[in-house]
């Protein structure tokens, strides 16, 4: 292992923390960003532990947004996530399938590659977002992490119907996926009662176990344990409601240990010259993207998601993990050149960044929760002004008084 690559990623970890806090912009946006400078800066490599993290951390992030989802907001936003979801799919997916092939010059089947690439919208961003904007149990946050769900349920279900050759490797798999799924939320409270409460966590561990199972098992069927981690966390939500503490935990790990390295990896795998070369590409598959998120989501959004049309469409205009997936196995069969590949994976984290900034700039939803808890707080501070101060030495308050402060 080597560790100066080591120091430099945790240095650049550190340092998209508190380029985040300062320049209020969502940590995974600034680690996307940063990851490309030093990808192309510094010459990193692409060391093994890394690849490793990156891919759990896409995997961890995946299953701790479906363990975000309420399972009864879902089912009373199941028709706007449905349409919307697959609106954001299939616009996107034939407008850049056509743009590679006919303006593009692409063969078809690398076409495909692109039109899949190009249609997913990114949960790990989107799921990243909503938590750090507080906006995990309100409405827009749930119809928002459902229809990415029903996004990226439709562009793996084109990958591999389109691609991905089927082997008795996929039967175990699939297998192992629907037995977890089933089997974990069941024994769940006695697992927890039993071995839970304590310093080791056993039940983080108990999750972080399953998923390496279905990521061994995705990649010896030459698939991925994205999808599978997302249900499981979904049927798992319950279990993680009733438990926040350990939910707290888990999202801790998550977003402090794993994720951080999923998205400098993603950043990193840019190449700036080969971007360079076909910079008039970039901008048109760019375009393409967005204008057909845009065309499909916003009409929708604007009966389902009002008022908070805008941050919605651009939330579901990104893309990342499965985009980078549809891209990398492109490369890796030899469908698509280095080039094109590249591109694809410019296109990808340029679609992660800028609508993802532009909606946490200039849309941010002002939810009731937050209006009022500002309001309060602005109701203790007035309070505060107003009190008179004692003259003596502070005293303990009376029985029943309680001083107002801001809470830390």
């Amino acid at each position: 292992m080597d560790l100066g690559t080591a120091a430099v990623v945790a240095a650049i970890v550190l340092a998209a923390s508190m380029v985040s806090v300062e320049v209020a912009l969502s940590v995974a946006v600034v680690e996307i960003v940063l990851g490309v400078v030093a990808g192309n800066a510094l010459d990193l490599g692409r060391p093994d532990w890394l690849a490793f993290l990156a891919t759990l951390g896409s995997v961890v992030l995946t299953f701790q947004a479906g363990a975000e989802i309420d399972a009864a907001a879902m089912r009373r936003s199941l028709v706007p996530s449905v349409t919307i979801g697959l609106a954001s799919f299939a616009a996107p997916f034939a407008g850049a399938l056509l743009a590679c092939r006919y303006l593009a010059d692409w063969t078809w089947r690398a076409a495909e590659i692109g039109g899949v690439a190009l249609s997913t919208t990114s949960l790990a961003v989107v799921f990243a977002v909503i938590v750090e904007m507080g906006l995990s149990e309100t409405a827009i946050g749930q119809l928002l992490l459902s229809a990415t769900f029903v996004t990226d349920l439709a562009t793996v279900a084109a990958l591999s119907l389109l691609f991905i050759t089927p082997s008795w490797r996929l039967v175990p798999f699939v297998l192992v996926s629907v037995v977890l799924i089933v089997a974990m939320p069941r024994v769940d409270e006695w697992f927890f009662a039993r071995y839970g409460n304590r310093v080791i966590e056993p039940e983080i561990k108990w999750v972080l176990a399953a998923l390496l199972l279905l990521m061994w098992l995705g990649d010896r069927a030459h698939s991925h344990a994205v999808l599978p981690a997302f249900v499981l966390g979904l049927a798992m939500a319950g279990t993680f409601q009733a438990h926040r503490e350990v939910a707290q935990r888990f999202r801790t790990l998550a977003f402090a240990g794993l994720t951080p390295f999923f998205f400098i990896n993603s950043g990193m795998k840019v190449s700036l010259p080969l971007v360079w070369s076909n910079l008039g590409l970039l901008v048109l598959l760019l375009a393409v993207k967005l204008a057909c998120k845009s065309a499909a989501v916003y009409p929708l959004a604007r009966c389902w998601a009002a008022p908070h049309t805008m941050f919605a469409t651009l939330l579901m205009s990104t893309g990342l993990t499965f985009g980078t997936i549809s891209a990398t196995y492109g490369y890796t069969s030899g469908i698509v050149t280095r080039a094109q590949f590249s591109v694809l994976i410019c296109v990808v984290v340029v679609s992660a960044v800028l609508p993802t900034a532009i909606a946490q700039r200039l849309f941010v939803p002002h939810t009731e929760e937050a209006r009022r808890r500002a309001e309060q707080l602005d109701d203790e501070d007035e309070v505060a002004r107003h009190r008179p101060r004692p003259s003596g030495p502070p005293s303990a308050p009376a029985p029943g008084e309680q001083a107002l402060t801001r809470p830390t």
